[in-house]
């Protein structure tokens, strides 16, 4: 995807671990954005940022607002701006009902999908405020909000009230010219998603290609979407050709949900 006018900006992808973090990380690289990349775990993010050209990491804990601080501080001192945000963090609580989770874990997912990208915002408040053409902030959300799944009462939650702050921080900060958008994947096919198929296929006694078929056969093109094509919205939003979309998500479930 070329001619996303991100040459030469400075994009934060909190979250940047395996999978579609790496993918986002990449794409954006590719498009000759100045990438930061943020996680804990700094030898991960380390060998992460080697792997891409350009790709600079420094370790954060979204959950805590002075680290945090200090992630801005170094990003700001370093390039002097910030032009768009990605959150990407994401935990699951206990996979079991409601009735039956502990609410401390559900917490704990609130407090880092929801309340952990509030907080990376507003800590990029006023770089982001200052870019030029205004800042975008890209929040990479769930299909999960869009169903009621036994097992995923506790990450709904997270991902219900990260919408939710998504939709009002659009209303509070878009008079500083701060765009803030959602992109709601579904299955995101992938090697780790693979890995789980091969798993849940060798407990249910089927191939993975049966598995995938049954996970598949809901949606309208009768696939699951690829990492490349959820980090294509991704880029999309958080590019100058979004200028004009503020308080929006965009789902990538190849049809499995109408909205």
């Amino acid at each position: 995807m070329a001619g996303l006018g991100l040459d030469g900006r400075v994009v934060v992808i909190a979250g940047a671990g395996p999978a579609l973090g790496a993918v986002l990380a990449r794409r954006f690289a590719d498009e000759a954005a100045q990438v930061v990349l943020v996680a804990r775990t700094a030898e991960r993010l380390e060998a992460m940022a080697a792997e891409i050209d350009g790709a600079v990491a420094i370790p954060a804990d979204i959950t805590d607002e002075d680290s945090l601080a200090a992630l801005a501080t170094q990003v700001q001192e370093r390039f002097g701006r910030v032009d768009a945000v990605v959150n990407n963090a994401f935990t699951y609580p206990s996979m079991q009902r409601l009735v039956k989770t502990d609410p401390a874990h559900i917490l704990q997912s609130v407090d880092l999908m929801a309340l952990g990208a509030l907080r990376t915002v507003l800590a990029f408040r006023e770089a982001l405020a200052a870019a030029d053409g205004g800042g975008a902030v890209v929040n990479v959300n769930s299909m999960v909000i869009r169903h009621s799944d036994l097992r995923y009462g506790g990450y709904k939650a997270g991902k219900t009230a990260q919408l939710a702050l998504a939709q009002s921080l659009a209303t509070e900060l878009g008079p500083e010219g701060i765009r803030i958008n959602s992109v709601v994947p579904g299955w995101i096919w992938g090697d780790t998603l693979k890995a789980y198929f091969e798993y849940r296929a060798s407990t249910k006694g089927v191939t993975v290609e049966e598995d995938y078929a049954d996970a598949a056969k809901n949606s309208d093109l009768r696939r699951l979407p690829t990492e490349d094509e959820v980090a294509s919205a991704v880029l999309f939003l958080a590019s100058p050709r979004a200028s004009g979309i503020t308080g929006q998500t965009l789902d990538v479930n190849c049809g499995e949900f109408h909205v």
